[in-house]
């Protein structure tokens, strides 16, 4: 007797039913408003005890209740489908969270150094992503398309896992995009499921970032701006890094965003004199020219950067050869040397060190020496403090987001001088009072020369540079998105 239709869809249909159990079965936990969470003294050693601004003990011990325990208002999954160290924004926003009392779970890729306040913060766990196969990473375009579609796959698995499994259901979950694509439909279908809020904080749109490695024509380039659009509308609330951004976000997403700036944290403060020089000699990318930076023989500039297709560092090579020919030239008036560090990592990082070699063997960069560093918290904050001037490459793919390096600089009290060809540039940098823009390498090299010998222009800057560092980033916070959390009144 043969196989009959029926038998065909009597099997399919017993395989859907059973999948379709094991999916209902194993579905995360949901979040649970009327059973509340506790913290209490057991959470706490003795360590933390001491070092209580730091560990959370502090807030606990002004909060608790009369059984000794804190109750947990606000929980949330911070989420990071990227490397956590190399996400400031969002490790500001843990421990914003984690300072009025709600509890974090920080979800990404643990690849270099977290910020040692969250490592020692008790309300906020790091739940870490598996990382991405290295068969799976490359930057040929032709690769790119082929192996998009498994990288999204694992993707999707890890992040599910990490998010779903691996961390408890929160109040709200708080998602970094770009990327977009997989971590917005994740994130909507998680938050459906465990009866978890949505929330989105835009840094930039993942589209445009896709039309760099494409086109903006590209059929996977509409593709990524469709799905953005479609799982914008599932958050119950957005913040965007620009007012151009989240007028963008209204117009063409039909959502409505809060602008949330960036600002600097406590750790990065001005340096007086003894402390630049403390720092210049025991930095190992500044001691050798530490005696030279004092006397000013020498300048220090500082670019940090992620390596990414939207920062050109063929512009700032190329301004240094500019500026290195001028060093050269007898009758121009005294230009000091400079030092280029370079800081950060990223996918073309190796791609420009071999431009530099190649440079440096041309002898077209006889007056400037240019390295890079990867630096610690602490050191990234002292680097900055001692730099005379700060660069800024990023070209904003989207023309309404900003660049975190900049705040950066100006929580030091450094002044820089940037890329300025885009929309939201205003916004942070005031031209001729903390900082300079440019649009080509002549304009860079032509500014590096004024201000490196010129009349005190820099000297003004700076002062303008440090003027910023009255407002920082909780003060920017708590009124925007800490009452959105409900974590301030």
């Amino acid at each position: 007797m043969g196989i009959t239709a029926y038998d065909v869809v009597l099997t399919l249909f017993l395989l859907f039913s059973l999948f379709f159990f094991f999916v209902v079965v194993t579905l995360p936990s949901q979040y649970d408003p009327y059973h509340p969470e506790f913290i209490t003294e057991e959470n706490f050693t003795e360590d933390d005890k001491k070092d209580d601004s730091k560990s959370g003990y502090g807030y606990f011990s002004k909060n608790f209740d009369g059984e000794r325990r804190l109750k947990v208002d606000v929980s949330v999954q911070v989420v990071v489908l990227g490397d956590v160290g190399r996400s400031p924004r969002m490790q500001y926003h843990a421990l914003s969270i984690a300072g009025l009392g709600g509890r974090v779970d920080l979800v990404g890729h643990v690849e270099s150094e977290v910020h040692p306040d969250i490592r020692a913060n008790r309300l906020i766990n790091i739940v870490p992503i598996a990382p991405l196969p290295e068969r799976l990473r490359t930057d040929s375009k032709l690769l790119y398309i082929l192996v998009a579609p498994l990288k999204v796959l694992w993707q999707s698995w890890a992040l599910y896992h990490a998010l779903g499994y691996r961390s408890g259901p929160s109040k709200w979950m708080l998602v970094q995009t770009p990327p977009a694509i997989p971590t917005l439909a994740i994130a909507a279908f998680l938050c459906s499921v465990r009866n978890t809020r949505l929330a989105i904080d835009w840094h930039n749109f993942g589209s445009s970032l896709l039309a760099l490695r494409l086109s903006p024509w590209h059929p996977l380039v509409k593709i990524a701006q469709l799905y953005e659009r479609f799982f914008a509308r599932s958050a119950k609330t957005h913040f965007c890094v620009t007012d151009a951004m989240a007028r963008v976000l209204k117009r063409q997403y039909g959502v409505e965003a809060k602008s949330l700036h960036d600002r600097p944290a406590a750790h990065l403060q001005p340096l007086d004199e003894s402390e630049r020089k403390e720092v210049l000699r025991r930095l190992p990318e500044t001691a050798q020219y530490a005696d030279e930076l004092d006397k000013k023989a020498w300048r220090l500039i500082v670019s940090p950067t992620s390596w990414t297709p939207d920062e050109n560092f063929d512009l700032l090579l190329d301004a240094l050869v500019s500026y290195s020919a001028a060093c050269s030239v007898t009758l121009a008036k005294q230009l000091p040397k400079i030092l280029a560090i370079i800081t950060g990592k990223g996918p073309q990082k190796q791609m420009y060190l071999d431009k530099i070699g190649a440079l440096n063997q041309q002898k077209k960069l006889q007056n400037v020496v240019v390295t890079t560093a990867w630096l610690s918290t602490a050191d990234y904050a002292a680097l900055l403090g001692a730099a005379d001037l700060g660069v800024s490459l990023h070209t904003s793919s989207s023309g309404v987001d900003l660049p975190m390096k900049v705040v950066d600089m100006f929580g030091a009290g450094l002044p820089m001088v940037g890329w300025s060809k885009f929309e939201a540039w205003p916004e942070l940098v005031k031209e001729g009072v903390n900082g300079r823009g440019f649009g080509s390498a002549d304009e860079l090299s032509a500014l590096l020369e004024r201000l490196f010998g010129g009349d005190g222009e820099l000297a003004r800057m700076r002062e303008g540079a440090r003027s910023e560092c009255g407002r920082r980033w909780d003060e920017e916070w708590a009124p925007v998105a800490g009452k959105v959390l409900r974590l301030v009144k």
